[in-house]
């Protein structure tokens, strides 16, 4: 049997070493999870140079070890929507999300997210596959926006996500900021009682860079680097600072000049889970952040 070609199903990977167990090879060298590993040898989807694994109990330098992921149905309801793709090949598809739109379907909310568009796009292109988030946007921000289009890239990317990607954001904020560049170490938990979170000495440990890009009159143009990923962490931070987003109306105040909290995801680095290739995306900003700046001069 020939090896299979590589599709968003199919995944070939190059053994390395001279000998290694199949099992070892998946975990160590590939890193794919205890579950995940589960799940492909109950389904027999794994081979060795084209034929299933069967009793085979070790692989050898030069060996193909493929995984066949299996079709999977989706839950979300497929509507056609424009989507701004800035990256795509056989694992992920990325987007520049737009502000005042939701990523996720909600109970009051089950149609017109992005995941609903997106799924109308896996259909469009035979992807059949469930739609995998590994990043998510508040509804208010807008910017790059990551979809696995395997379960194999979730986990591969969510790893990268949690431990040493590369993600900034670009904010316009309340106040002169007048460090050029600092580093934010405040601990974020949970309001009490409440649906926003707080900096609090009973929080989890919450680190934000920035580096100050320009400052407009009583703005700042500032650049942040998320080295720990907390919900809301830049805005809380920022507004604990007392420097919170224009347009912030959870941490800050509405704004007559824009509606929706001024954060922007532009910048992403991370290396794609198949080819271990690295990839730089920068995106410029929305029009509604720069008419702000504009106004604001």
């Amino acid at each position: 049997m020939s090896i299979p070609k590589e599709s968003d199903s199919i995944i070939n990977l190059l053994v390395k070493k001279k000998t290694i167990k199949v099992k070892d090879f998946l975990k160590e060298e590939v890193e794919i999870s205890s579950r995940l590993f589960k799940k492909l040898i109950k389904q027999n989807c794994i081979y060795i140079n084209g034929n299933l694994l069967g009793d085979r109990y070790y692989v050898n330098k030069g060996d193909i070890v493929t995984l066949n992921l299996e079709e999977e149905d989706s839950s979300y309801k497929a509507e056609k929507m424009k989507l701004d793709i800035i990256y795509e090949d056989l694992d992920l598809l990325i987007i520049n999300k737009p502000p005042n739109i939701l990523v996720h379907p909600t109970v009051n909310h089950p149609n017109g997210t992005l995941v609903n568009g997106i799924q109308y796009y896996f259909d469009l292109k035979g992807i059949k596959k469930k739609v995998r988030l590994v990043n998510r946007l508040d509804r208010d921000t807008s910017g790059i926006l990551v979809i696995a289009k395997n379960p194999y890239a979730h986990q591969q990317m969510a790893k990268q996500f949690r431990e040493n990607i590369e993600k900034k954001y670009i904010a316009i904020v309340k106040n002169n900021i007048e460090e050029d560049e600092n580093v934010i170490d405040l601990p974020i938990g949970k309001e009490k009682d409440g649906i926003k979170n707080i900096v609090t000495n009973n929080g989890k440990e919450s680190v934000t860079e920035f580096k100050v890009l320009d400052r407009i009159k009583n703005h700042t143009i500032v650049e942040l680097k998320i080295v720990t990923g907390r919900t809301h962490q830049i805005r809380v931070h920022l507004s604990y600072l007392n420097h919170p987003i224009i347009g912030d109306s959870l941490y800050g105040e509405k704004s007559e000049l824009i509606n929706r909290q001024a954060l922007h995801s532009y910048y992403l680095k991370f290396i794609t889970p198949r080819k271990n290739k690295k990839v730089e995306l920068k995106i410029d900003l929305p029009e509604d952040m720069k008419n702000l700046i504009d106004r604001c001069k």
